[in-house]
């Protein structure tokens, strides 16, 4: 529904972008957009020996993998190990991988980075590259029918939360008697600031105005949350607070009564724009 005024304003709090799925977030001033996300999201991934993928639910150690992006090269770190430098644009063989139900094309990153995540994590692993002929598409059904492609995301291009649905959760912990946590365990790539807690579920399009064109995003899905959000992202130690916190007041009837934080958002324009910390963003409510 679209009237004169918008519903909501809003700001962006925050940008952030996973470059190796699963482990640490780099945090931006600004990102350009693409249709399948912010660019670099979720384009490297690390796999088992049959080519699945693994995640902090199996290794919560992933965590505490840091990336850095530097203009012609990713750079990995993590405690005790020397820095890996990934080139951006080499690639090695192509193979085929899987993340959850699909299976897609992706290229292996080499012995070098195959041996760092192996010694790193404890178990035969490899590195690989989204193949970005490869059109891996979010489900037609949570998008309408919009072809809405990404890479190894869970399975939508851009995840949207809120400062306050954080403060929220955090009142609650401090009630409960647990300490506070940092928006890093939830793993968004758009935080928003100016709206009231939990309102990024009712929002209809997102809309930003940058400097050359106008973005508009669709939240489609809400966001089911595993037990990654109980990993401590500093110490890699899991522990039930946050989910069972969560299970108190989060059970979202749209998923089954799934606990949920954070609403799944589609690229419906604004291929190539640039997102900016400090943005406005514009939305309506959905009436559905």
């Amino acid at each position: 529904m679209s009237h004169a005024t918008p519903d909501v304003f809003a700001t962006i709090a925050a940008l952030v972008i996973y470059p190796v799925k699963s482990c640490a977030g780099v945090v931006v001033a600004e990102a350009m957009l693409t249709e399948a996300g912010l660019d670099l999201d979720r384009a490297w991934m690390v796999v088992d020996a049959t080519g699945d993928f693994v995640s902090q639910r199996e290794l919560p150690r992933m965590v505490l993998i840091r990336p850095q992006i530097k203009t012609y090269e990713i750079i990995l770190r993590a405690p005790g190990m020397l820095a890996l430098h990934l080139a951006i644009d080499a690639v090695e063989q192509p193979l085929r991988v899987r993340v959850w139900d699909d299976e897609v094309a992706a290229y292996d990153m080499g012995a070098v980075a195959a041996q760092w995540f192996t010694d790193f994590l404890g178990q035969p692993l490899r590195l690989v590259r989204f193949d970005p002929d490869h059109r891996r598409l979010s489900s037609l059904k949570w998008t309408g029918g919009i072809e809405a492609p990404n890479s190894f995301s869970d399975g939508f291009p851009l995840l949207v939360t809120s400062t306050a649905s954080l403060d929220t959760l955090n009142r609650r912990l401090a009630d409960g008697g647990h300490s506070k946590v940092e928006m890093a365990r939830f793993r968004p790539n758009l935080v928003l600031e100016g709206l009231e807690s939990h309102d990024e579920d009712r929002l209809d399009v997102l809309r930003v105005t940058t400097e050359t064109g106008l973005v508009e995003l669709k939240p489609v899905k809400p966001c089911a949350r595993c037990p990654i959000p109980n990993v401590d992202p500093v110490t890699a130690e899991p522990g039930p607070q946050v989910s069972d916190t969560l299970q108190a007041y989060r059970q979202d009837p749209r998923l089954n009564g799934a606990v949920t934080f954070g609403m799944n958002a589609i690229v419906l324009q604004g291929d190539s724009q640039v997102l900016r910390v400090g943005q406005s963003v514009t939305a309506d409510f959905r009436f559905d």
